[in-house]
């Protein structure tokens, strides 16, 4: 029971917060072309030519919703999401720039990753497809769903995540310093550091 009723918390909470276009703007197709252009000479240097990041600080983009990446691109610019590298990038981009990097990148195929914590990893399966009933800590995958990859437009894809960097925005929403997301701050304010790298390194597995 206490399960049931922290995953419908969840659902109650999950309130998808995407930015708002325009008419005009909404009916306008994305120019992958263009998106091409922008990513290759704004994000690839990070990011990787194919937005499958060999670095394990930073994030792999290839695959994920494009709508998920542009509200996080306004969000970077706009400073709601703290990060002055990422500031600094998304500032010399418009609204059709930051459309068009993500959906050109969204249309790259994901590269799988793996679990490197044996040791680790149950723990980090049970709370992905389980949560923490005692804590109210609902489980991962009732909105990124059992294989990671996410819900289109509301959730993002975390399959084959690096490690390194979900855990770090964990950390980040636990200890305040990322805030544009109310329903992760309050999972991860009740993870510990043993838990929240368990869960990181099953995610990286995910496929």
């Amino acid at each position: 029971m206490k399960l049931l009723a922290s995953l419908l918390m969840a659902a109650a909470l999950a309130a998808p917060a995407f930015p708002a276009f325009s008419a005009g703007a909404a009916a306008a197709k994305p120019d992958l072309a263009k998106g091409e252009a922008s990513y290759t000479a704004v994000c690839v240097a990070c990011h990787a030519a194919d937005g499958n990041s060999s670095i394990a600080a930073n994030p792999k983009l290839a695959q994920q919703h494009p709508e998920y990446l542009v509200k996080q691109l306004q969000e970077f610019k706009s400073g709601k999401r703290a990060n002055p590298v990422m500031q600094g990038f998304a500032s010399m981009l418009t609204d059709d720039d930051m459309k068009n990097i993500a959906w050109w990148v969204a249309s790259k195929p994901g590269k799988p990753g793996f679990a490197k914590d044996k040791e680790l990893v149950a723990l980090g399966e049970r709370i992905y497809r389980g949560g923490i009933a005692d804590r109210n800590i609902a489980a991962c995958a009732s909105c990124h769903s059992p294989n990671g990859a996410g819900i289109p437009a509301q959730y993002p894809r975390l399959s084959g995540q690096h490690a390194d960097y979900t855990a770090a925005q964990l950390v980040q929403f636990r200890d305040g310093v990322r805030k544009n997301s109310a329903q992760m701050t309050d999972v991860a304010a009740k993870l510990n550091d043993r838990e929240i790298k368990a869960v990181s390194d099953y995610i990286a597995g995910l496929r």
